[in-house]
């Protein structure tokens, strides 16, 4: 899909000479560099854990967002080059017309694209699909505004148009691609679940823990599908190790059917461990 988008693109710039129909085409090379990024991810992430990696793969998913979003700023760089030369030396149009309707085919054929990959993406809690797909909205979205810019400066005759809406798309782009990079990082950095997953967790915790006096130190991270939760489980000192592990996992079960991809991790303490923060019971 990126490569049919970067070709029906570029044949609209051939057709009109546009810098901003130029800016569109050059994004649509990044869009083929990140989708074989994700795919490699993707691939990666889902190998199971193994001697040298023993919680898995997942965040290498991570590791394509921030490289998409690197990529998403070298093109937004370029563009504004492209922009700042023609806003020096304003450029002909010729066949802003054709150059439309060939670059809305693209955008129309990107916008179908980048609405699959966001909902396959959170519906799979794929970090990789889900940048992709918010990538090709972004291009969906700077493209439409090209469209219109492009439309104008032809209407009006104002050359100085074209080169000075691909500085706009540029600074969208760049824009773009640092939240894009910001978030993946914050996420490498073993980022917790919101505050809406981590009451769940509470909540289902505490309505599993039967039989045990208190839990605290609750802990979470995120690394692409998988949820990993660990907490300290104080239960009487007097308690055998099978009710202890029976209790242990009661809240496993309950914590995996209410958090997908969760990965559990109890330490049960004796009870003079209690700090008072909470108990099964509230």
């Amino acid at each position: 899909i990126a490569l049919l988008v970067m070709g029906i693109k570029y044949l609209a710039y051939l057709r009109t000479g546009s810098v901003a129909l130029y800016s569109d085409a050059l994004e649509s090379i990044v869009n083929v560099i990140t989708a074989i990024a994700a795919v490699l991810a993707i691939r990666i992430s889902a190998r199971p854990a193994d001697r040298h990696h023993q919680f898995g793969h997942h965040k290498a998913e991570y590791f394509a967002a921030v490289i998409e979003g690197a990529l998403i700023v070298l093109a937004a760089i370029l563009i504004l080059r492209e922009a700042i030369e023609a806003v020096l030396a304003p450029r002909d149009i010729s066949q802003p017309v054709i150059g439309i309707l060939i670059n809305g085919t693209a955008t129309a054929i990107n916008a179908a694209w980048s609405w699959l990959l966001i909902n396959r993406g959170r519906a799979w809690r794929s970090p990789a699909l889900v940048a992709d797909g918010w990538h090709l909205f972004s291009d969906v979205t700077t493209s439409a505004g090209v469209l219109a810019g492009l439309a104008l400066a032809a209407i009006t005759g104002l050359k100085i148009l074209d080169p000075l809406l691909a500085c706009i798309v540029a600074l969208h782009i760049l824009w773009i691609g640092w939240r894009l990079m910001r978030g993946s990082a914050s996420s490498l950095m073993d980022e917790s679940v919101s505050a809406a997953v981590a009451g769940e967790i509470t909540r289902v915790i505490a309505e599993n823990a039967g039989g045990a006096l208190e839990f605290h130190d609750v802990r979470t991270r995120v690394a692409g599908p998988a949820t990993f939760i660990e907490f300290h489980l104080v239960v009487p000192g007097g308690m055998t190790v099978e009710a202890s592990h029976t209790i242990c996992d009661r809240i496993e079960d309950a914590l995996e059917r209410a958090i997908d991809g969760a990965e559990v991790l109890i330490h049960v303490e004796p009870e003079h461990k209690a700090k008072l923060a909470r108990s099964p019971g509230g």
